[in-house]
């Protein structure tokens, strides 16, 4: 078993990377990594700078893969861990350059580590811990953080020496519902109505959407969806996004497949947009941007239209992204993601094991607290 860095993802043939690829998750795939790093919104200016590794045997069959990335920020990770980065900075120890095994910008839970069929997996991850510390120990890098695996990847990885730490995101579920009214009709009658009130406002103010798939998504569409990315972005943080516009315009090409755009028209003028990618069986609620403010926008938009999307289609989840209690009231159920995560400092690694054990606690309570706000009738969830 040989075990391998790479500088890019290019470093790889897309054929060979993809052939062990375990399901449909489509951010796990050799397109999506390569347009990141070729428009330039995950490299070394960005502060992504690519490491995957790969596992291959004797004969330079490919037996195992792991996106893996040297980070210099903690930045587009939604595992938020600028505390533990300021306490090494308090001490005068540097928490940056650290190892992270993530899709950028992209929190949403999948394959993590694939392998190809009938390997032993357990030998497989003992051997990519044992490597990545290494390098860590080789590189000066003072941690390394797997976000968004699957709950087993996880689970393995507590044996192997890299506690887990829980969170909370809301994932709406399709219960095989013919129309949106079928899904209104599980909700309450205060709930249902409050819903229905929504979207006949976006209607009364002269608002439409279209979603269009694929190849329908034209160069000209992008090129609107990037403008109202970057402008939304400038409106809430004062920078720009993440993503580059060479990015979307090159992801449209080389993975329509796995594309939808939901764009809002007033008076035939486009205002608004926003972005899935989707899986087999789950729709991935991404980015999303608009020119101005109107009534219920966001929330047609971005969640409505998906579950739309979702019931027209047979799509059995819409992850619509992190955070959000505001989804609660509108039919998104909190589900728990996981990371884990190695702290080479054995102070800091005790401290923080610590820390995620009292949070673990904590969280759990929070998903149950708001499972007591869902909006369904009783027996209906």
């Amino acid at each position: 078993m040989e075990i391998h860095f790479l500088d890019s993802i290019n470093a790889i043939a897309a054929e060979s990377w993809n052939s062990i690829l375990p399901d449909a998750y489509p951010f796990i795939r050799h397109e999506f990594l390569a347009t990141l790093e070729n428009s330039e919104s995950a490299d070394k200016q960005s502060g992504w700078i690519p490491f995957h590794l790969i596992v291959k045997n004797n004969a330079g069959t490919l037996l195992a893969l792991m996106p893996l990335y040297i980070k210099t920020h903690s930045w587009g990770e939604y595992v938020f861990d600028w505390s533990w980065a300021n306490a090494y900075e308090q001490n005068g120890l540097n928490y940056y350059p650290k190892f992270t095994s993530a899709i950028p910008y992209t929190p949403a839970t999948g394959p993590r580590i694939c392998l190809r069929e009938g390997e032993n997996a357990y030998l497989i991850y003992q051997a990519i811990v044992h490597a990545v510390q290494q390098q860590a120990n080789k590189l000066g890098v003072s941690s390394w953080h797997l976000l968004f695996p699957a709950e087993d990847l996880s689970q393995h990885f507590v044996k192997l020496g890299l506690p887990k730490r829980a969170a909370t995101q809301f994932h709406w579920f399709n219960r095989d519902y013919k129309n949106f009214d079928d899904f209104l009709a599980v909700l309450s009658s205060r709930k249902r109505k409050n819903i229905k009130k929504e979207r006949e406002k976006v209607t009364q103010q002269g608002i439409k959407h279209i979603t269009y798939s694929g190849a329908e998504i034209s160069r000209d569409n992008w090129q609107l969806f990037h403008h109202f990315y970057h402008m939304t972005y400038l409106k809430r943080s004062g920078r720009a996004g993440y993503l580059t516009k060479a990015f979307f315009f090159d992801i449209g090409t080389v993975m329509p497949e796995a594309i939808a755009m939901s764009i809002a028209y007033k008076n035939d003028d486009p205002i608004a947009a926003a972005l899935f990618f989707r899986g087999d069986q789950t729709l991935y609620g991404r980015y999303w941007g608009c020119l101005e403010e109107y009534e219920f926008l966001h929330f047609e938009t971005c969640y409505y239209q998906g579950i739309e999307y979702c019931i027209a289609n047979g799509l059995q989840r819409f992850d619509a992204g992190a955070q959000g209690e505001h989804k609660i009231q509108r039919g998104f159920e909190p589900i728990t993601t996981w990371s884990n995560h190695w702290i080479k400092h054995p102070g800091f690694r005790d401290a923080i094991e610590n820390f995620l054990r009292e949070e673990t606690i904590q969280i759990e309570n929070y998903r149950q607290s708001c499972e007591q706000h869902l909006p369904f009738k009783k027996n209906s969830s």
